[in-house]
């Protein structure tokens, strides 16, 4: 069985459509239109309950959250040598992988969410400001790491 990727972009999906694209595999896209409301659907709501993209059907395998696909499939293919071999260089991957989604990610999903997503009579104008302050400080560490650098973890 072919490998499908439900998505929908700009979201989190591109971090798996790019990890499917770096490990060179087929996948199938199937595209869920958010704006349309398709992740409402029934058929989609068996595939993921939560009603959320992405999701990779693997075989018999069905996953959801971006971070745990990315695993799933570096891990899987291992042989294409996406992430280091040894568990300490794995923890550095996994590290900044977690950051990326926690630290960085969040504020700017705070962000969109105030400027664009909520209708306008419940965003707020201070929450913009405070995610602003917490993605700026949160990048300044990420870029402090990356000083002498090419690349975030190991040397490939």
């Amino acid at each position: 069985m072919k490998i499908k990727l439900y998505e929908f972009g700009p979201t989190r999906s591109i971090r798996v459509r790019w990890t499917l694209q770096e490990l060179g595999l087929a996948f199938e896209s199937v595209r869920i239109n958010l704006l349309a409301g398709e992740h409402r659907r029934p058929e989609f709501l068996k595939i993921n309950p939560a009603g959320k993209i992405p999701v990779l059907v693997d075989d018999a395998v069905v996953l959801t959250e971006s971070v745990a696909i990315v695993l799933y499939l570096s891990e899987k293919y291992a042989d294409k040598r996406l992430v280091p071999s040894t568990v300490e260089a794995r923890a550095q991957v996994n590290r900044w992988l977690l950051f990326a989604a926690t630290e960085l990610e969040q504020p700017l999903w705070r962000i969109s969410r105030h400027t664009t997503l909520y209708p306008e009579e419940e965003r707020l104008s201070k929450e913009v400001l405070l995610a602003g302050r917490d993605f700026k400080e949160m990048a300044a560490v990420l870029e402090k790491h990356m000083q002498g650098r090419q690349f975030v973890a190991g040397d490939t």
